[in-house]
C-alpha cells in the first residue's frame, strides 16, 4: 500500500525554494518555522538543509523543496549549483543590521549571473520585524529596493510568524506562474525557444 502513497506524492508539482541572504539574518529560523511551527533561537548553521513539504497551494496539492544554504556561500562553485537548481529564491536580510541588506544585492546579481535570465521568481524578505526598536533598514527603504528590482517585499519574524506563510506560498505562485508562462512559450514541439539577450 505504501508504493500507491509514493507514487501520489512524486505525481504532485514540486516548487523548489532557495534561502538567500547573509549569515544570522533568520534563513534557518524562517524555514523551520514554516516547516514545523517552532521558532529555534540558536540554530547552528553548518551545511546546507534540505526540507520538502507537502502543502495546498490555491487548492491545489504541491510540494514545495526548500534550501537552507549555510555557510556556503564561500565557496562560489557549491553556491553556484544551489543557484542553478532553484526555481525561487527568498533573499533574506534583517531589518536590524544594514550590511545584511546591502549584501541582497550581491546575491541577486549572483542569481541572475548564474540563471541567466532577467525574470526569476524572487521575493526580498526583511526578517526580525519583531526587533522594530532595532531596526536599521526603513521599510521605504526595502520597498524602494524591491520596486527597482520588480519584486514583492514583505517584512516577516520568525519568531511570532508574521508573514511567514505569506513569503513561502507568495513565491510558490511566482514560481507556478513562470513554469505556466514557459509551458506556453514552449509551444506544442515542446522545445524551448532560445531568448537573444543584448549587451547593453
Amino acid at each position: 500500500m505504501a508504493s500507491g502513497k509514493n507514487k501520489n506524492q512524486s505525481s504532485l508539482v514540486l516548487h523548489k525554494v532557495i534561502m538567500v541572504g547573509s549569515g544570522g539574518v533568520g534563513k534557518s529560523a524562517l524555514t523551520l518555522q514554516f516547516m514545523y511551527d517552532e521558532f529555534v533561537e540558536d540554530y547552528e548553521p553548518t551545511k546546507a538543509d534540505s526540507y520538502r513539504k507537502k502543502v495546498v497551494l490555491d487548492g491545489e496539492d504541491v510540494q514545495i523543496d526548500i534550501l537552507d544554504t549555510a555557510g556556503q556561500e564561500d565557496y562560489a562553485a557549491i553556491r553556484d549549483n544551489y543557484f542553478r537548481s532553484g526555481e525561487g529564491f527568498l533573499l533574506v536580510f534583517s531589518i536590524t543590521e544594514h550590511e545584511s541588506f546591502t549584501a541582497t544585492s550581491e546575491f541577486r546579481e549572483q542569481i541572475l549571473r548564474v540563471k541567466e535570465e532577467e525574470a526569476i521568481p524572487l521575493l526580498l524578505v526583511g526578517n526580525k520585524s519583531d526587533l522594530e526598536d532595532r531596526r536599521q533598514v526603513s521599510a521605504e527603504e526595502a520597498t524602494a529596493k524591491a520596486s527597482e528590482w520588480g519584486v514583492q517585499y514583505v517584512e516577516t519574524s520568525a519568531k511570532t510568524r508574521a508573514n511567514v506563510d505569506k513569503v513561502f506560498f507568495d513565491l510558490m505562485r511566482e514560481v507556478r506562474k513562470k513554469k505556466m508562462s514557459e509551458s506556453k512559450d514552449n509551444g506544442p514541439s515542446g522545445k524551448k525557444k532560445k531568448k537573444h539577450c543584448c549587451v547593453l
